[in-house]
């Protein structure tokens, strides 16, 4: 191998392994596991509820260390929202105990284990919520391991 063979070959294995650890596995660009929501403020019927199977084999704290579980690449739904003067809360209830991920309209990660009703249950709350694009994952403790569970989107209960 030519030397100017060998220091190309040597810089794209430093660029492969400078690169490895950097990327985040949620993809918010993804097609929506259990499909979108499109709700305006003081939409009926409150709670909007999907069925999902929460879980995935990626481990939520790659993108924060205050998230848990196990999550999905792509997001478990999609929610276009139309806000108004009321909250949005989003949260999950199942017999399982699940974590929540949530990437906001700004950008912003929210995560949250056991803040909704029963003490297994997650939820995150938006006081002043933003119009926009939310994407929403519900977690597991095990990897891969799917469970059952409702997604709840309210601007008036919790799960």
């Amino acid at each position: 191998m030519s030397p100017i063979a060998r220091i190309i070959a040597a810089t794209a294995a430093l660029a492969a392994i400078a690169t490895a650890g950097v990327a985040v596995a949620q993809n918010y660009s993804l097609n929506p596991t259990y499909g979108t929501a499109n709700l305006t403020a003081g939409f009926t019927p409150d709670p909007y509820v999907v069925n999902v199977q929460s879980g995935g084999s990626v481990n939520a704290q790659s993108l924060s260390s205050s998230c848990r579980g196990f999550i999905a690449n792509a997001p478990d739904v999609r929610l276009n929202y139309t806000s108004g003067s009321l909250p949005l809360i989003i949260s999950a209830n199942s017999a399982a105990d699940t974590t929540l991920v949530v990437n906001a309209p700004d950008g912003t990660w929210y995560c949250d284990d056991d803040s909704g009703n029963a003490g297994m249950n997650p939820m995150v709350r938006f006081n002043a919520p933003r119009s926009g694009q939310y994407d929403i994952w519900i977690g597991t403790y095990g990897n891969a391991s799917l469970q059952p569970a409702q997604l709840h989107i309210s601007e008036l209960y919790t799960q």
